[in-house]
């Protein structure tokens, strides 16, 4: 079975759904990841003034964590980091399309609606509409993932919060592979108490194992699933 993550930064993808994509490819399915902006840029006051290699760099940090899950392939799209809103949709919406088209994925992965992150919002609508259920669409089921320092952090949508409804059993080795991919983002990676730290992505995995009556567990809430 083919699954596509489609994810708005570099490490979005280890942070929400890394496990679950270890698990996937010890069944035997093969993963592709979509990262649709470019990262990083948004930290300086002036994208244009961002340090020259330093989104090359945070590639290769994607594409040494993507060896330690097995993903089979890594897209970039390099749109400007927490900028989407200033993109059109439509190009999005083609990038996600384009990747679809190719990679033919049953499942898609994506982030939460309700992210306190504008690009993540955008993402969340771009893949909306590039699984449209016409016919001789391939995805049939779409699963929104919990980012750490944006899912949580948005306080203002109420009735938007992350409500998960489906919860990922990971084995020791599985959830040791996502920190392992985690990391490799030596940019991205920060300490205790912040939520992208190794700690906190235990102690996430620990709370949604005691809602789900396991012990290193993945939320997810169904977006459509179509049987």
């Amino acid at each position: 079975m083919n699954i596509l993550i489609v994810a708005a930064h570099p490490d979005d993808e280890i942070l929400g759904v890394g496990g679950t994509i270890a698990r996937h490819i010890e069944a035997g399915d093969e993963v592709c990841v979509l990262i649709l902006g470019e990262g990083q840029t948004s930290r300086c006051e002036k994208r244009e003034r961002a340090e020259a290699g330093i989104v090359e760099q945070l590639h290769k940090n994607t594409l040494a964590a993507a060896d330690v899950l097995g993903i089979k392939e890594v897209f970039f799209e390099n749109f400007a980091d927490n900028r989407f809103d200033r993109e059109d949709l439509l190009d999005i919406v083609k990038a996600v399309e384009r990747k679809i088209e190719m990679f033919q994925p049953r499942i898609v992965y994506t982030h939460h609606r309700g992210d306190l992150n504008i690009d993540h919002q955008i993402t969340y609508r771009a893949v909306l509409t590039a699984t449209r259920p016409m016919e001789g669409q391939p995805v049939k089921e779409i699963y929104a993932f919990e980012t750490v320092s944006s899912t949580e952090w948005n306080f203002s949508y109420r009735g938007e919060q992350f409500a998960p409804n489906v919860f990922v059993n990971l084995t020791e080795e599985q959830f040791g592979k996502k920190l392992a991919a985690m990391e490799k983002y030596e940019t991205e990676l920060c300490e205790y108490p912040h939520p992208r730290s190794l700690e906190m992505l235990k102690a996430v995995a620990a709370r949604w194992g005691g809602v789900a009556g396991g012990r290193l567990v993945e939320a997810f809430e169904v977006v459509r699933m179509i049987r």
